[in-house]
């Protein structure tokens, strides 16, 4: 009998004691399992996990001034406290333009190997919506899983995100099929994927909600975060005659630039950027305050790229006022 009621009282303690950490606890070994998560995931730092705990926000009600932002929908979470500061409209279905590129990354660098080499195909090299943006690619050319994944986060080329899609996914199709299965994995249930760039489709829709678990989840990956922090970058790689070829690709984030200032004490590290004239303008962005403490902010189908920008520092600019 005594022996039952020690065991009874370890197990007490056990569950009493260790129950606010289960959900960390569990994220922790779905993050370290060797099977599940790519070998850099796998060589993390504990520092590096700073994203792993997940803000959480009701789906009933916005937070803040609705007016305060005029685009569809708009967020701006601490990550560091896990603190919703503001959102609007972060569970409604809205079209993703290149944010959808997050969705392909995170397949990327679970399920790709970033020194393959690629070559490009016909049907990467031949994007038929016009005006979409572009590497410029040609069919035979060969370059690495790395440089197009630098390619698909920088520059935004949808060239890039089916010459990724080909490669990794065996098809397009079937690579589709892994961005959706992913983006359950991490909660994002209110997607769907039809392509691996972003260009419109009906079929193809997203939450802010939803885009802001897969960038929370790409944080966790050294890779992704040094490819965001970049202003600019110098892909090479070789045509099919064998010839070296180097091209800079700017960054489409203008935060990069010194045209867009985030405003005092504020340090934007990286984001993705997407327009399409369905989705209108939308931006994501990973910043940092002078205490350390990171942040996620949002914002979906600003009605064009000027309204975009001042938004965001608008902001940008409560970090200062939950302080």
């Amino acid at each position: 009998m005594r022996k039952i009621l020690l065991i009874f009282v370890i197990l007490a303690i056990f569950v009493i004691g260790g129950c606010h950490k289960s959900s960390d606890l569990f994220l922790s070994f779905d993050k370290l399992d060797a099977s599940t998560v790519s070998d850099e995931a796998n060589h993390l730092t504990e520092h590096d996990f700073f994203s792993k705990d997940l803000v959480v926000t009701s789906e009933e009600a916005d937070h803040g001034n609705a007016d305060f932002v005029r685009s569809e929908a708009a967020m701006l979470f601490n990550i560091t406290d896990q603190e919703v500061i503001y959102s609007k409209n972060i569970y409604k279905k809205l079209y993703p333009a290149s944010l959808t590129k997050l969705a392909t990354a995170l397949v990327v660098l679970k399920h790709g190997d970033l020194t393959d080499s690629v070559t490009i195909s016909y049907n990467a090299s031949h994007i038929p919506e016009p005006g979409a943006k572009l590497c410029g690619f040609l069919e035979g050319d060969v370059i690495s899983v790395e440089t197009l994944l630098h390619s698909l986060l920088v520059h935004s080329g949808n060239d890039a995100g089916i010459a990724i899609a080909e490669h990794v996914g065996g098809t397009v199709e079937h690579f589709v099929s892994l961005m959706n299965m992913e983006a359950e994995r991490v909660g994002a249930v209110h997607s769907n994927f039809v392509n691996p760039h972003g260009l419109h489709d009906n079929n193809h829709y997203s939450t802010a909600y939803d885009i802001y678990l897969i960038f929370n989840e790409l944080l966790e990956y050294n890779t992704f975060r040094n490819i965001i922090g970049l202003s600019s970058y110098i892909a090479e790689y070789e045509d099919k005659e064998g010839n070296l070829k180097q091209v800079t690709y700017p960054s489409t984030n203008l935060f990069h630039s010194e045209a867009i200032d985030p405003g005092e004490d504020i340090t934007v590290i990286g984001g993705k950027t997407g327009t399409t004239s369905k989705a209108g303008n939308c931006l994501v962005l990973l910043s940092e305050d002078t205490k350390g403490n990171f942040y996620i902010s949002l914002i979906l189908k600003a009605s064009d790229q000027d309204v975009l920008y001042s938004e965001m520092v608008s902001l940008l600019t409560l970090i200062h006022s939950n302080e």
